[in-house]
């Protein structure tokens, strides 16, 4: 993703894909890992860690990341030390908790994967996508917005007991808390210019009949996607619609946008069962696979992770152990995969090539960027 609009009223073209574009593909694979970042929860402190929600169901998760190149370390006063890995300069530079990426004294939650910010917990899964041309302007830093409005929103969600605190969730407030806080945190003396795109999925519950049935509170400003998907039959149950000011540009929270969470999130509650597998998505993926094969993926790589731990083959595939969230994090692993063969071939069909073909635009091949995937299974708690 690159620059957004710097003035209201006449916004200037969002040339996200400019350099992409003008790259050529023999250049465009050096000096990146081959294979994904992977994780399961993200680090969040110990007194966040889901005890405080009434939800009677969670989420199985992990996360995958790919960067089309390294993050930036954080500056200070947030964090100071560069690292070579997606999440070291935010999370884990060592193992000590006061070195952590920090903004207010609290542990800045989830990972960064290039300009993305992925969010992993028990009850809410996030991804955002930073626009990544913010790094070509002076004090420009796209991964600091996308990570602390990732951040402060999984704070809201966390004081609010994911919706148990005030009768159910309210995923717009919370998104609007963590856009106005992340004002505040990058104001000057510490300004960072940028802005994101932001998607969730909060896990709650509803009682119907005397019945207790699980809900996804979906929440999407942008065109990062959440979907819903039901393994028994891959059935995609729901998916957001991308939001744009025109080709290319989709609405984003930050310096000199006019979009705003509470004009133009759009907040759906989707009922699902347990089991359904709820994928959180940057543009990385779904501009190079389309929604069927997303779907498609997901389920065969959640019975081909079964059917290796039925046969105790599981181990230096990716595959990891028997934990259902170990599942998650190789069925998000295969959707990067998938989606990073595209967007490296420049003869390959995907829907960006297809999009920019409607506009008129000669483009083929898919679109290299940041590639992240969170994938979550609805579980019912046991007890």
């Amino acid at each position: 993703m690159l620059a957004p609009p710097l003035k209201h009223l006449r916004p200037a073209p969002c040339a996200r894909r400019l350099l992409w574009l003008t790259t050529p593909s023999r250049q465009r694979h050096d000096h990146r890992s081959r294979d994904p970042d992977i994780g399961l929860t993200t680090p969040a402190p110990d007194a966040a860690a889901g005890s405080n929600t009434a939800s009677p169901f969670y989420f199985e998760a992990g996360y995958a990341g790919w960067a089309k190149r390294p993050s930036r370390p954080f500056p200070p006063p947030f964090f100071s030390r560069p690292s070579g890995s997606f999440s070291d300069p935010l999370s884990t530079y060592n193992r000590s908790v006061d070195r952590r990426a920090s903004v207010n004294g609290e542990m800045i939650r989830g990972v960064t994967n290039g300009d993305d910010a992925l969010l992993v917990s028990e009850n809410l899964i996030a991804a955002n996508d930073g626009v990544g041309a913010w790094a070509e302007r002076e004090r420009g830093h796209a991964p600091l917005w996308s990570r602390l409005v990732l951040h402060f929103g999984a704070l809201a969600a966390e004081r609010d007991g994911y919706g148990g605190g005030s009768g159910g969730p309210d995923p717009v407030r919370y998104l609007t808390e963590a856009y106005e806080r992340t004002q505040e945190a990058l104001r000057a003396p510490d300004e960072w210019l940028g802005t994101t795109t932001a998607s969730s999925a909060l896990l709650h519950y509803v009682e119907q009949s005397g019945a207790v049935r699980p809900v996804v509170y979906v929440t999407q400003l942008g065109d990062s996607k959440v979907m819903v998907v039901r393994p028994r039959d891959k059935s995609i149950l729901f998916e957001t619609e991308e939001q744009w000011h025109y080709f290319d540009c989709p609405r984003q929270l930050g310096t000199n946008s006019p979009d705003t969470p509470a004009e133009n999130a759009v907040m759906t509650k989707v009922e699902v069962e347990e089991d359904d597998i709820v994928l959180a998505m940057s543009d990385g993926v779904t501009d190079n696979l389309w929604v069927e094969e997303i779907a498609e993926t997901a389920v065969s790589s959640l019975d081909a992770w079964r059917e290796k731990l039925a046969n105790g083959t599981l181990g230096a595939d990716g595959g990891g152990g028997g934990s259902l969230a170990e599942g998650m994090r190789f069925v998000a692993q295969e959707l990067v995969l998938a989606a990073r063969k595209i967007a490296e071939d420049p003869f390959a069909a995907s829907p960006f090539m297809e999009r920019a073909v409607e506009e008129g635009l000669a483009i083929e091949g898919g679109k290299l960027d940041d590639i992240s995937v969170v994938a979550a299974l609805c579980r019912r708690r046991k007890g």
